[in-house]
């Protein structure tokens, strides 16, 4: 589903949309707010749904949740502007949960079921009976029967059907899930366990009814620029190609700045600090004082070593994120400035509301959010200002978007001043590959090695927050990789501050 334009995509844009248009105009918020959903779905027919009642509903909830304030009680009364005010403020962090499900807009998808379809023929092979391992497949009328008291769901019969007439049915939420956070709740809706969630925003892309949803800053960001903040962007290497192939990185800088932003900077440049920092720490580190080290930059894939792995904490590199180190560059020019990282991760947000990292950076935007802001202010991104093009990054800062990216860079940056060194990589994208790859190196079988993990499949450029597919961003991030006129992280301009900004 990813990378296709669809109803839920369309939606969910629209709301961005509206609320950067709400938070522009000001007013009477309470009042505009509660005609929002009348803005966005027109007329008396629902277009989605039974009821274009429930319709409604769903997206006022979505409203709230990108203007940042929680859920409204499914069993209390609330206006949909409860709240609205207290946010319209010019900071705010997040208030857990950051992922939020919109019960009534969930579908009770099965949590797992083998079924099967009418495009069962009732061969005379019937190779479905034959393997099932608790004799839960019969021959019924001429077709394949699961007894699904009996059945295990371990897919054998569908796996050797030769029509392919058995389908195993699970919710696509749970699937895309790597911490196997989301269960069922007791009227069969989907339920996140926040214990084990590490907020990667996988759920949010693959559910088909959009019914998760995380919460947002768009408001608050603009209501920094309208009190006449100096607000600086701090753009995640993932950004090329996101607003269009001929929007080039030019036009999006000069976009933004359209847009209010004071300045915008490239968080190659923190990638470039990182990747120094980590080619240190390994060096210093591995093999002498821990068996292997694992990268830091995606703090879902952090998180969840931590939780499901707690023996490996002190062999996840101690290196700031990108995100952190650019902001705290930017802060130490500008001390009195606000910074948004834009990017293309749900569990930046998350990062940023950490006590540590808050004073670092204020606000955390999608790309799709961003693209919300320029539909609001009418800015057509393909005729935009073309501003002075990013040069400071490097080739290795700017590959950090790719899975694979961050492994490559550190083992460069080694290899330039060791070249007889042996550098073991691995790079896992996806968080079920993430803990595989882990489960090898507790078995001893990853000992020397720089393990790279990437919570979503491809790297960044398949964040939650994303704008194109996969496959054409990959392409775009690397061609850009290949442009930058500085290649190894050890020859950014900002080394010398690297001591400074990682100082306690």
């Amino acid at each position: 589903m990813r990378g296709i334009y669809n109803s839920v995509t369309d939606i969910r844009r629209k709301v961005f949309t509206e609320i950067a248009r709400l938070a522009y105009e000001g007013g009477d918020y309470a009042t505009k707010v509660e005609q929002l959903p009348f803005k966005i779905l027109p007329g008396e027919n629902a277009k989605y749904r039974d009821s274009i009642f429930l319709e409604r509903a769903i997206i006022g909830e979505r409203l709230r949740l990108g203007i940042g304030l929680p859920l409204r009680q499914m069993d209390e009364h609330a206006p949909l502007s409860e709240g609205i005010e207290e946010s319209a403020i010019a900071e705010k962090y997040y208030d857990d949960p950051l992922i939020n499900i919109i019960k009534f807009a969930c579908n009770s998808c099965p949590d797992k079921k083998v079924v099967v379809t009418d495009t069962c023929q009732g061969c005379l092979a019937h190779p479905c009976v034959e393997v099932c391992p608790k004799d839960c497949v019969s021959i019924v009328n001429g077709k394949s029967f699961i007894d699904q008291e009996k059945c295990i769901k371990c897919g054998r019969c569908a796996d050797v059907c030769p029509y392919n007439a058995i389908n195993k049915m699970e919710r696509p939420c749970a699937v895309s899930c790597g911490m196997d956070a989301i269960g069922t709740d007791e009227n069969g809706h989907a339920d996140i366990d926040y214990d084990k969630c590490v907020s990667c925003g996988m759920c949010l892309v693959n559910c088909p009814f959009g019914a998760i949803v995380d919460k947002g800053q768009i408001f608050q960001t603009i209501h920094a620029m309208k009190t006449g903040k100096k607000v600086i962007a701090a753009i995640a290497p993932a950004f090329v190609g996101q607003f269009g192939a001929t929007v080039t990185p030019e036009k999006v800088k000069g976009a933004l700045k359209d847009l209010g932003f004071a300045d915008v900077v490239e968080v190659a440049i923190g990638a470039d600090l990182c990747t120094v920092e980590e080619a240190e720490d390994f060096l210093s580190k591995v093999p002498e004082k821990q068996p292997f080290m694992a990268t830091s930059c995606c703090p879902a894939w952090s998180v969840m070593a931590k939780k499901l792995f707690p023996d490996f904490k002190p062999y996840i590199s101690m290196a700031l994120t990108p995100m952190v180190l650019t902001g705290r560059l930017i802060k130490k020019e500008n001390p009195d400035a606000k910074v948004v990282f834009i990017g293309p991760c749900a569990a930046k947000k998350l990062e940023a509301s950490r006590k540590s990292v808050r004073s670092d950076i204020d606000f955390v935007l999608t790309f799709e959010e961003v693209m919300g802001m320029f539909e609001a202010k009418g800015i057509n991104l393909e005729q935009a200002t073309v501003d002075e093009p990013f040069n400071e990054g490097t080739a290795n800062g700017r590959g950090f978007a790719v899975s694979g990216g961050v492994a490559n860079a550190v083992k460069q940056c080694i290899q330039k001043e060791h070249p007889d060194m042996d550098v073991k990589i691995e790079a896992a994208e996806g968080l079920r590959n993430c803990r595989t790859m882990l489960m090898m190196a507790k078995a001893g079988k990853r000992d020397g090695y720089l393990l790279e993990g990437m919570a979503c499949p491809g790297g960044c450029v398949a964040g939650a927050g994303t704008l194109q597919p996969v496959i054409k961003s990959s392409a775009l991030v690397k061609k850009y990789t290949n442009d930058a006129e500085k290649k190894l992280a050890f020859e950014s301009e900002y080394i010398d501050n690297l001591s400074l900004l990682t100082k306690d």
